[in-house]
C-alpha cells in the first residue's frame, strides 16, 4: 500500500545502524537525521538483543521521533531492514507472520516498523557500511558508544532528549 503524499518541503535524509558485542549480547543502535539544513543525532541499547533488533530499533526509533509525516529517504547498511521493509514483509504479513521455516523473528520489531512507514513517504536505500559514507560511520560511532554505556550503567535511561543527545538506551 503507497504511503501518503507528503508535501515536497518536509524531505528529511535518515541514517541508521545497530550492532551487538558479541551477538548476541550487548548491543547499540544508531540515527542521523538531516533535515532542512538541521541535524539530530540519537542513539540507545540494550543489554540482551541481536544485530538485526538493533538495526531495526534504529530505523523505528528514527521514523518514530518525526513530528509528522515526511517523504523520508532512508539509508541502512542492513540487507535485512532493507530486503524485510520492501520485498519479503507483504508475504509475511499475507502469511500471518510465518515463514517456511515458522514465525517470522523479530515480528514485534517488523510490525512496529510497518505500522510507522504506513505514516510516511519511505525510499529505502543500502549503504555499504565502513566504506567512509560519513552519516553512515557516525550511526556506527553512535552504536558503539551505546553499546559502552549499556556496559558501564545497564538499561537505565541516559538524560537528555535534544538534538545531539543521547536519546535514550532501550529496554528489550
Amino acid at each position: 500500500m503507497p504511503a501518503k503524499p507528503v508535501p515536497q518541503e518536509t524531505a528529511v535524509v535518515i541514517y541508521t545502524d545497530g550492532g551487538c558485542e558479541p551477538n548476541p549480547g550487548v548491543g547499540g543502535w544508531g540515527a542521523v537525521l538531516l533535515y532542512g539544513g538541521h541535524v539530530k543525532e540519537m542513539s540507545g541499547g540494550a543489554p540482551d538483543t541481536t544485530n538485526n533488533r538493533m538495526e531495526l530499533t534504529a530505523a523505528i526509533e528514527a521514523l518514530s521521533a518525526l513530528k509528522r509525516p515526511c517523504r523520508i529517504q532512508l539509508y541502512t547498511d542492513s540487507e535485512y531492514v532493507k530486503r524485510g521493509i520492501t520485498e519479503w514483509i507483504t508475504a509475511w504479513k499475507k502469511k500471518k507472520w510465518i515463514r517456511r521455516e515458522g514465525p517470522v523473528k523479530n515480528v514485534d520489531l517488523w510490525q512496529r516498523l510497518d505500522a510507522l512507514v504506513e505514516k510516511h513517504d519511505v525510499e529505502w536505500r543500502w549503504v555499504r557500511g565502513h566504506t567512509g559514507n560519513t552519516y553512515n560511520e557516525r550511526c556506527d560511532e553512535l552504536a558503539a558508544a551505546a553499546i559502552q554505556v549499556v556496559r558501564r550503567e545497564g538499561a537505565a535511561p541516559v538524560p537528555g532528549n535534544r538534538a545531539g543527545t543521547r536519546q535514550g538506551v532501550e529496554k528489550t
